[in-house]
């Protein structure tokens, strides 16, 4: 049982709400790249393979310092840390429109992933803290869908903003965005609550196990490395698949807002199994289960998608892509409320947060240069499909796994 103070009063529920805001906000600096990769891939001449590095170079922070961010998450401050991202992510999204060439770009967009990982690593514990034990579910499933709200935002519009535009100033709206949710968060999220007496006991008691044993808990625990290695297998599939739609539709003739709503879609009904996920879990379905029949429909939907027997049917293939997005959903949102569920203890939350973002922003840095690669030794996107499988079949093993190690923390209480 958590010893965090739970607030069931409206104006923690709103302030719930302006966090899961910001994330949305963040991950528009994730979102604005797809749209606009066919106009970089003319003005500044980037390749297949740099299109898909920088794609996914977004996610370098992540890979790398995720687990630092989530041990030292408390130290900062929760809302400090998110308050910091935004402030980061404007500055690099302007420095970013200044780029003159690919190198410069890439290396803006490893410090938008900095600070996105400032912002969206310590949400879900600052969500726990300010709402109820009945609400926190619901929202952590609400949480789960900012990636797919923000990309989904940007799909739509890109397409409409940028051949009247240009990318440079669609760089610059996204810098003047976040940091107005800075000022937004700033006035309205109020600072952690004061823990009471007994309460900053046993916090004391937390904070003087030292970082390296609350690493080794964290890492020698079997719970955080299920669900960190089942993200890997949903992110970095995701964002592959969706990241390059507006490019494989481009090449296909489609343009202006047709390419947008389309691509829009796809992303946005992703948004739908995130929140299925928190209210299914909340009636008592299995989180094993849902997590086998999100990676089993991702992988029916890319095979739709992408397989050469569907080349003559275009609306098949983008039945494949919608089911491949909406039914994936289901497993980030029931992935965050099982980093809560399967942390060695309370004082490893954030940690365990920590090490799954790492492992999804790992995954997220793997997938679109994989499959970019793959489409140009075979000459195409057809045996995508067959890439993301494998991703589904070892999320369906993960998932078998983490059956498991709930079971025997049902037996062990």
């Amino acid at each position: 049982m958590s010893t965090l103070q739970k607030l069931d009063k409206p104006e923690s529920a709103a302030a719930a709400y302006v966090l899961i805001i910001s994330g949305v906000v963040a991950a528009l600096q994730i979102g604005k790249l797809p749209p606009a990769l066919p106009e970089l891939s003319t003005s500044l001449g980037l390749s297949l393979m740099q299109a898909g590095f920088l794609l996914s170079l977004v996610q370098l922070a992540g890979m790398s310092l995720a687990l630092v961010v989530g041990l030292s998450a408390d130290g900062i401050g929760l809302r400090r840390s998110m308050l910091m991202g935004l402030i980061v992510l404007g500055l690099a999204s302007a420095m970013g429109a200044l780029a003159q060439s690919a190198a410069a770009l890439m290396f803006w967009r490893a410090i938008e992933g900095l600070g996105f990982l400032w912002v969206t690593l310590p949400a879900p514990g600052l969500i726990r803290k300010r709402v109820s034990e009945q609400q926190v579910r619901k929202l952590l499933g609400y949480w789960g869908a900012y990636m797919p709200a923000g990309t989904a935002l940007t799909l739509l519009l890109g397409p409409l903003w940028l051949p009247v535009w240009g990318w440079q100033t669609w760089w610059c709206l996204f810098a003047v965005l976040s940091w107005g949710m800075a000022l937004v968060l700033w006035r309205l999220v109020p600072a952690d609550v004061a823990p009471s007496a007994h309460q900053s006991e046993q916090s004391s008691l937390d904070l003087q196990v030292a970082w390296p044993q609350r690493l080794r808990e964290t890492l020698t625990a079997s719970g955080p490395w299920l669900v960190a290695l089942s993200f890997a297998m949903y992110s970095g599939q995701w964002l592959a698949v969706v990241g390059f739609l507006p490019s494989i539709y481009t090449q296909a003739g489609l343009s202006g807002a047709t390419l947008g709503a389309l691509t829009a879609m796809a992303a946005a009904v992703n948004m739908i199994g995130n929140m299925a996920s928190g209210r299914l879990l909340q009636k008592g379905i299995h989180p094993s289960v849902l997590l086998s029949v999100g990676f089993g429909a991702m992988a029916l939907g890319a095979f739709l998608a992408f397989s050469e027997w569907t080349s003559t049917a275009p609306w098949v293939r983008y039945a494949g892509v919608l089911m491949f997005s909406a039914c994936g959903g289901l497993v980030p949102g029931t992935l965050f409320s099982l980093s809560v569920r399967l942390a060695p203890h309370e004082r490893n939350v954030s940690t365990t947060v920590g090490w799954m973002q790492q492992c999804s922003a790992a995954g997220q840095f793997a997938g679109p240069p994989t499959v970019a690669w793959l489409a140009s030794q075979v000459g195409g996107w057809q045996w995508t499909w067959a890439a993301t499988g494998l991703c589904c079949v070892s999320g369906w093993i993960l998932s078998f796994l983490i059956a498991k190690a709930l079971s025997s923390q049902k037996g062990s209480v």
